[in-house]
């Protein structure tokens, strides 16, 4: 992406107006910024497949993680190109009692992908047309054989070992520093990867946690850091996120052979025995001095 094409995008902070009431005193109103939350449809082959609601930057590494991490395309050449278009979502508003949405200009981004002929076909044979919120990952699929809950199973790296405790602290440790849209707004989910001495590498924030993962895991590929078709890593590391870990996540994380997955806050069920399933080491409730591991 250009920076004539980052520079058309709707910012990813917006400056609103705000008055702050601290028990009985009332502060004259000021300016504050919150975080952006805009429809970003992936539209693949010329064929829109899914609109998610997130925050407006980092699109070309959130296209190629989701593509990779929902099976949309199984290795990162399977994807020859990424244009990203600022866009109008009010443009085509009906009419009757929605026509006063014609006077309101929503933004919103259009991220284009090509893919391969043989991936297309596979999305177009299992198409699911669904809107994807900030936290629902699974909204609009439209069979429990969508789900996709076996993932291959894999034989964790003989480094996982190194991996302890302190290391998992170390990292969410040094995560609000990187955290620039979060410092300012709180509202923002974070995904990082660190490398196994706890030692963060890259750390992407989204007011969606799927979304921010999504952005981690396209631009460790974009790094060179995730093999061709699902191999393993050549980086050692592991991911930590500031949410709870569903289902989804884990299911991300497997599939691009990332070993361990920490969360700040528990995991459900679901995500503990997918995980266990797929071979991945599950930590949750990480807040130092206590960390829960819920996978073998």
């Amino acid at each position: 992406m250009t920076e004539e094409d980052a520079a058309a995008l709707p910012p990813p902070l917006v400056t609103v107006p705000v008055q702050r009431h601290v028990r009985d005193e009332v502060a004259p109103w000021t300016d504050d910024q919150v975080v952006a939350e805009v429809p970003v449809a992936l539209v693949f082959n010329g064929i829109s497949h899914v609109v998610l609601m997130c925050t407006p930057q980092d699109l070309p590494e959130l296209a190629l993680g989701f593509a990779l991490s929902e099976g949309i395309i199984e290795r990162p050449a399977d994807c020859y190109g990424i244009e990203v278009a600022s866009v109008d979502a009010c443009g085509d508003a009906p009419q009757g009692p929605q026509a006063m949405l014609e006077q309101v200009e929503v933004p919103a981004v259009e991220v284009r992908l090509e893919i391969a002929s043989s991936a297309f076909m596979r999305l177009k044979e299992r198409r699911r047309s669904l809107a994807g919120r900030t936290g629902c990952g699974v909204c609009g699929i439209d069979s429990l054989q969508a789900l996709d809950l076996v993932p291959e199973p894999r034989t964790p790296p003989p480094w996982l070992a190194q991996i302890t405790p302190q290391t998992i602290f170390k990292a969410l440790a040094a995560m609000p520093a990187w955290q620039v849209l979060n410092r300012a707004t709180g509202a923002v989910h974070a995904a990082a990867y660190a490398g196994i001495d706890g030692e963060l590498v890259a750390v992407y924030e989204d007011v969606g946690r799927h979304n921010a993962l999504d952005k981690l895991l396209g631009a460790r590929v974009m790094a060179g850091d995730v093999g061709q078709g699902g191999q393993p890593w050549p980086q050692r590391g592991f991911v930590v996120m500031s949410s709870r870990a569903s289902y989804e996540l884990v299911r991300k994380c497997a599939r691009l052979s990332v070993p361990l997955l920490a969360t700040i806050s528990a995991p459900t069920s679901l995500a503990i025995q997918v995980a266990e399933t797929a071979g991945l080491q599950l930590w949750g409730l990480a807040r130092e001095p206590r960390a829960l591991r819920y996978t073998r």
